[in-house]
């Protein structure tokens, strides 16, 4: 039996590398919002962070967000992210 490889993807708030599942996607889209995909499927620039508040708060104090998509990622946006992800973790 042939076990398969499972994606690891970096965390931009903690740095921490997890299977690809155990992470939530941010996406800046190609008409220039950013969204939270659970699928991970959306079409658009994506980076990857943790299921906790903590991990997006880290990526936006260190700009972190800001290199992994190349533009100035407003600070509201960070606050969209957060109660975006908080009804996530809530769902789950």
């Amino acid at each position: 039996m042939v076990q398969r490889k499972i994606p690891l993807r970096r965390c931009i708030g903690c740095g921490e590398m997890l299977p690809k599942k155990e992470l939530i996607r941010i996406v800046h889209t190609p008409e220039g919002e950013f969204v939270m995909d659970v699928t991970g499927r959306k079409n658009g620039r994506g980076a990857y962070v943790c299921p906790k508040t903590d991990c997006i708060d880290k990526a936006f104090k260190t700009k972190a967000v800001n290199r992994s998509f190349g533009v100035n990622v407003p600070e509201e946006t960070g606050l969209m992210l957060k109660k975006e992800l908080s009804n996530i973790v809530k769902k789950c």
